[in-house]
């Protein structure tokens, strides 16, 4: 029913974990691991595991395109290798998919401290960034435990779960952004498309976040010149998500 695609950068005993629960759900029929760069599993694997060696590093939306290629079954889920699942979180979000018709569903993230993360968001503008830089508002949703589904504008991509007939009718992610900004720009042509994004606060992931761009210039620059391209690609054209219910 779900392939779940992982993309690893010598992320090791951390990749063994995750697909080891992974294994352990039975609406996961398919697990494809990228090893963006060379390095030991340090795992077994088995039929329900498949690997794609990359000869030289690609970025997030080219790996995941390449992975969904492998692809099928009816849902398809990239999921970050820094994400851990105490409990299953994919009946939850199955329900909430069929119940909404939506393409693209999303859980609660927390830290491991339980803090809630903020991968539900609203579309970033000129105005929200100058606002989050002075220390503002980062244009989050407030999301708590248990509250009803509701339409975010954009989920983060370290955990998407989409239909595949509407990855595909989409073309999958824009190979143009390497990092950053490639979940802002699927969400936004979801909403162009006449599709939605349902985020589900009742079903809850852990993720315990790097933060790479606020501590490595390289990183940085790949954050900046994503912001870039998403401003430049969808200026003037940006969905308005006016009805945020989730009504079965």
């Amino acid at each position: 029913m779900i392939a779940v695609s992982i993309v690893s950068h010598g992320h090791g005993a951390m990749v063994a974990r995750l697909i080891a629960s992974l294994s352990a759900f039975p609406e996961v029929q398919q697990i494809i691991l990228t090893r963006n760069i060379p390095e030991a599993l340090g795992m077994d694997t088995n039929a329900q595991v498949s690997i794609i060696d990359n000869g030289s590093p690609k970025g997030f939306g080219e790996n995941h395109n390449a992975a969904f290629a492998a692809c099928n079954q009816p849902y398809f889920c990239p999921l970050n290798p820094d994400v851990e699942l105490p409990e299953n979180p994919f009946p939850g979000l199955l329900n909430c998919a069929r119940i909404s018709d939506a393409a693209l569903v999303a859980p609660r993230v927390v830290t491991p401290e339980g803090a809630t993360e903020d991968n539900m968001r609203y579309f970033p503008n000129f105005r929200s960034l100058l606002t989050k830089a002075f220390g503002g508002k980062d244009g989050r949703f407030d999301v708590s435990d248990g509250q009803p589904d509701f339409c975010p504008d954009w989920v983060a991509g370290m955990f998407m779960l989409f239909r595949s007939e509407d990855f595909a009718r989409l073309k999958g992610f824009d190979e143009g952004f390497f990092l950053y900004y490639e979940d802002v720009d699927i969400c936004v042509r979801i909403w162009l498309q006449g599709l939605r994004i349902v985020a589900c606060p009742s079903v809850t992931i852990v993720h315990d976040a790097r933060r790479h761009s606020r501590r490595n210039l390289q990183y940085l620059r790949w954050h900046l010149t994503s912001m870039g391209r998403h401003f430049r690609k969808h200026w003037g054209r940006m969905p308005s998500v006016r009805d945020r219910r989730v009504i079965p």
